[in-house]
């Protein structure tokens, strides 16, 4: 394994700075790079905008926009850029959404250190990348359609909801997706719509049903 992701330059993206040194220690042990680290999403586009490495290695769950927002914008001023997904979360509401987004691989953070880098080299080298462990319950959500109320959610729509369930009011939504209160207020009204909500409480309460988020 040390020669694994030799000559790789990778950045890396969570905001547990804990996570990121033993993510570091794993991946400059298997020979690669890290030439920056980013604790929230904004900041892990500007670091692959900076350094454009081989790899970024971002975790779904972040401040501000979040993953799967920063993924959005990176992939909107960077097509190509090569991009690992991790997550703690064991449905397959969020990995379908990070491919469908764009990632190039996804992988649980409950996956052995080996599967990690095997991970990284996989996704540096352009090759998608599916963690084997979710990868049947991904089959069935694509193919076999999901009753998932979440599914009916454009990417915008679910970066939206995703913040208003964990308690963000409108105005911290626009903020840090850089719209005004009213584009959030539109957004707010389809997202109750499509999902037979009438307040943020009855939202919160499908988000943890969903497994969005921790009840």
């Amino acid at each position: 394994m040390a020669s694994t992701l030799e000559n790789l330059r990778l950045v890396l993206a969570d905001d547990h700075a804990v996570v990121r040194m033993g993510f570091r220690m794993l991946l400059e042990g298997a020979g690669a790079t890290i030439v920056a680290e980013a604790d929230c999403g904004e900041v892990a586009v500007a670091a692959v905008t900076e350094h454009r490495p081989d790899a970024l290695v971002m975790d779904v769950t972040m401040p501000g926009i979040g993953g799967i927002g920063a993924l959005e914008r990176l992939l909107a001023h960077h097509p190509n850029a090569r991009v690992l997904m991790l997550s703690a979360h064991d449905d397959a509401q969020i990995p379908m959404r990070a491919l469908k987004t764009g990632a190039t691989g996804y992988l649980s953070k409950r996956a052995q250190p080996s599967e990690l880098v095997r991970a990284v080299a996989q996704v540096a080298r352009g090759q998608r990348y599916v963690d084997p462990e979710l990868a049947p319950q991904l089959a069935l959500a694509q193919f076999g359609g999901s009753s998932d109320p979440v599914d009916a959610l454009t990417e915008t729509e679910f970066a939206v909801f995703l913040q208003l369930a964990k308690g963000n009011s409108v105005s911290q939504v626009a903020s840090t997706h850089k719209v005004s209160p009213s584009t959030v207020g539109t957004h707010l009204y389809h997202i109750k719509q499509k999902l037979n909500a009438t307040n943020a409480a009855e939202l919160a309460l499908i988000a943890v049903r969903s497994g969005l988020v921790e009840a």
